[in-house]
């Protein structure tokens, strides 16, 4: 059974920094491309990020491109989101995901595994 674990988010002011970390099993962790997505109160579910199996490529949304970092410890079968000066806008529920066509990796729809979400809270 495939299990998608996300770490607990929290309350931050903005300006703030929060990492997520997103622990994976029951799959070959390696062989998945990892992405992190989230959904605001009535909103889409976006992308935010992904990194692909060998850490070597990253991907981003604009909207967080030079604030936000994806990370990955194939070992720890674990990926990590970094998020630095927060906004409040970036308030939502954050969800990891593993992806293993290796394509589309900015649609919710190639993903086929999912965490619970997070909730992440950023103050003004």
């Amino acid at each position: 059974q495939v299990q998608l674990v996300e770490s607990r988010g929290g309350l931050v002011q903005a300006g703030g920094s929060l990492r997520l970390s997103c622990a994976a099993s029951g799959l070959r962790f390696n062989r998945y491309i990892m992405g992190w997505f989230r959904q605001a109160p009535g909103k889409e579910r976006e992308f935010i990020g992904a990194i692909s199996w060998s850490v070597s490529v990253t991907y981003y949304a604009d909207s967080v491109k030079g604030r936000f970092t994806i990370s990955r410890d194939n070992t720890k079968n674990t990926v990590y989101l970094q998020m630095n000066s927060l906004k409040p806008e970036d308030t939502a529920v954050y969800y990891c995901a593993a992806n293993s066509h290796g394509s589309r990796v900015y649609n919710v729809e190639s993903y086929e595994y999912w965490g619970q979400g997070t909730q992440v809270t950023v103050s003004s």
